[in-house]
């Protein structure tokens, strides 16, 4: 199995400076290929403390640099908030600079706060996406961009550096929403899985999109990628304690984000799968589902963060694991313990397990 660790540059409450934020997050990331995982990833926001990694392209072309080997993570590069011509050069300079290193990850995003920072309506996210990732998708391959669209409009030109190699079978999508599993398929794009709902549901879409990419596209879909929140602690009680305090305030960051928590997304166009989430949480509670999110990540002695990775990949076919390690205002110190911990005492037992062809990159 592939294993990778994610950067996500959060805030939360302030804490400290943004500054000391970023050396303590590219600290651990500049530890990512000595400590033996085999990729770096990281995820678009913007304007908040939720994530303030607002150009994930840019931040991964400096751990190109810093790095010899290690595949380079989008989860993701949100296309609604872009030029897509300018997401094709961005992805061709870095792919280049690496020597063929990025995995890309494309999503349509979800937070009303950035969508109103860009001045984009929610209302038209998915026909954009759509367009957006055909265009880019299509221009890597060729070389050059060109489309006519409903939303975007783009007279041909060329892709310059020239695009190093094929990114098929190396292009993946956040889908939350069952309504996306089709668009994914359509587009040729592997799944990037964060746990947010119950993995009876996950597995259930999984197999949903893997019959709609066999019907459209008649071949199998590369397997998906998984990522998940991880406290890992030799000490049982102690890894829930810190699970409960750090997973579970990542996941509050999360409502106050999205706002779950409220009725903005209720009759939202393109969004109804979230304002039923949001709905759901209303129901239950936020404790209620800040321990409902904690059961879904990876927390626990060795043993335990192990199995918990294993069997959720074993549900859902996965066969790379993304480890997110700091988060919620975790204190250096104690991420820089997580993720060596779990480096030497879970990531071998999960680099022995075999993976077939359809993860190529991962090899």
């Amino acid at each position: 199995m592939h294993v990778g660790s994610a950067a996500i540059f959060q805030n939360t409450g302030k804490h400290t400076t943004d500054a000391d934020v970023y050396q303590q997050e590219v600290r651990l990331a500049e530890m990512v290929e000595p400590l033996g995982f085999d990729s770096v990833w990281t995820v678009e926001h913007h304007f908040t403390d939720y994530t303030m990694c607002p150009d994930p392209l840019q931040f991964l072309t400096y751990m190109a640099g810093k790095t010899k080997d290690i595949k380079l993570g989008t989860m993701v590069v949100v296309l609604p908030w872009h030029d897509p011509l300018r997401v094709a050069e961005q992805v061709s300079v870095l792919d280049n600079l690496s020597n063929g290193r990025l995995i890309l990850g494309l999503g349509r995003g979800a937070g009303r706060v950035e969508f109103d920072g860009f001045r984009q309506d929610m209302q038209d996210s998915r026909p954009r996406f759509v367009e957006s990732a055909e265009m880019v998708l299509d221009g890597l391959e060729t070389g050059y961009c060109e489309y006519q669209g409903e939303h975007i409009r783009q007279p041909r030109v060329d892709i310059r550096p020239a695009p190093l190699a094929t990114f098929k079978g190396r292009t993946y999508a956040a889908a939350v929403s069952p309504e996306s599993v089709e668009i994914m398929a359509r587009l040729g794009l592997g799944l990037l899985v964060i746990p947010q709902k119950p993995w009876d549901d996950v597995e259930s879409e999984i197999e949903s999109y893997r019959k709609a990419y066999r019907d459209i596209r008649s071949e199998d879909p590369p397997a998906p990628v998984m990522a998940g929140w991880v406290m890992c602690d030799p000490d049982l009680a102690r890894a829930r304690e810190q699970a409960v305090k750090y997973i579970g305030g990542y996941w509050q960051t999360v409502l106050d984000h999205y706002r779950f928590h409220e009725d903005h997304l209720k009759g939202q166009k393109g969004y109804e799968y979230y304002g039923r989430f949001a709905e759901s949480i209303q129901s239950q509670g936020v404790e209620s589902a800040v321990e409902f999110f904690l059961n879904l990540q990876v927390w626990g002695d060795p043993d335990q963060c192990c199995d918990t990775i294993v069997s959720n990949a074993e549900r859902i076919g996965a066969e790379a694991f993304v480890g997110v390690f700091s988060y919620a205002g975790m204190p250096y110190d104690e991420a820089e313990r997580n993720m060596k911990c779990f480096a030497s005492e879970v990531m071998p037992r999960l680099k022995d397990i075999p993976t077939t062809n359809r993860t190529r990159w991962a090899a």
